[in-house]
């Protein structure tokens, strides 16, 4: 049986996951290795939705990454990478805040799969856009007076042509 990891989100929920699943984090598997993990590890950053969410992420990439070890002479068996490439595709078709909060988790945890496909996901949504766009996207004021703005865009005209 696997050793089983306790985390405690940042409202006070339990979770109990395999060292393997764990250990996906280098923040974790630091604390682990540093004898740091036998009360438990607190994340005072990881809300019990997110953390749910990554603990769904790091399970699936840990399952994919051992029925490929696995079936390495039985070709066919276990999980595709272009099954993988979708699964990860479907994750992070949630809401903005979620996935904001995505990034933040795994950034703390310091997880890189994880902050690569979050951050090549927002780096997806600003791709071709106009600052008007982004800024409607990410509902982000524009606080540049036009004046401003037109000084930016004379600095900037090169990216432009």
């Amino acid at each position: 049986m696997a050793r089983m990891i306790t985390l405690r989100s940042s409202d006070g929920e339990v979770f109990e996951v395999e060292e393997a699943v764990a250990m996906e984090s280098q923040t974790i598997k630091h604390m682990i290795e540093d004898d740091c993990a036998d009360n438990g590890i607190p994340l005072p950053n990881v809300s019990c939705r997110i953390l749910a969410k990554v603990v769904e992420y790091c399970k699936k990439h840990v399952d994919a990454a051992a029925s490929k070890s696995s079936s390495d002479d039985a070709a066919g068996s276990g999980i595709s990478d272009e099954d993988l490439k979708s699964w990860d595709a479907e994750f992070v078709k949630v809401d903005q805040a979620t996935l904001f909060d995505l990034i933040l988790a795994a950034n703390y945890l310091n997880i890189k799969g994880l902050l690569d496909l979050t951050c090549q996901t927002v780096a997806d949504m600003i791709k071709g856009k106009t600052p008007e766009e982004i800024r409607k996207t990410f509902n982000i004021k524009n606080d540049f007076t036009p004046e401003e703005e037109e000084e930016v865009r004379r600095e900037n005209q090169w990216a432009f042509e």
